[in-house]
């Protein structure tokens, strides 16, 4: 099984790019996987390009669900992301984690 790493924060950049920044993983292969998800080596997190087609939680999910290994906790930062879809987030969130308990 492998080592789950916390999310230190989630956040919505300057160009609109959502992002997950995991508190030691690193991902620098994922491009490989033609997700559409990318790794940042400079600021060390996730991102996505600007919603088109798909949502920022869709976005968020697909990140997760690429990565695998990543949780939410309480420490976790929200950094520009609005009220509403961070509690959308926490809510997708809370549920995949108890079906896949």
């Amino acid at each position: 099984m492998m080592d789950t790493d916390s999310i230190a924060e989630v956040g919505i950049d300057g160009e609109k790019q959502l992002f997950i920044r995991p508190t030691k993983a690193t991902s620098p292969l994922i491009y490989r996987e033609a997700v559409e998800v990318h790794w940042d080596p400079v600021g060390r997190f996730l991102f996505s390009p600007c919603p088109r087609e798909w949502t920022y939680l869709h976005w968020f999910q697909h990140m997760i669900d690429t990565a695998g290994i990543l949780q939410l906790t309480p420490a976790t930062l929200w950094t520009n992301v609005p009220e509403d879809m961070r509690i959308s987030m926490q809510h997708w969130f809370s549920t995949r984690s108890s079906r896949s308990a």
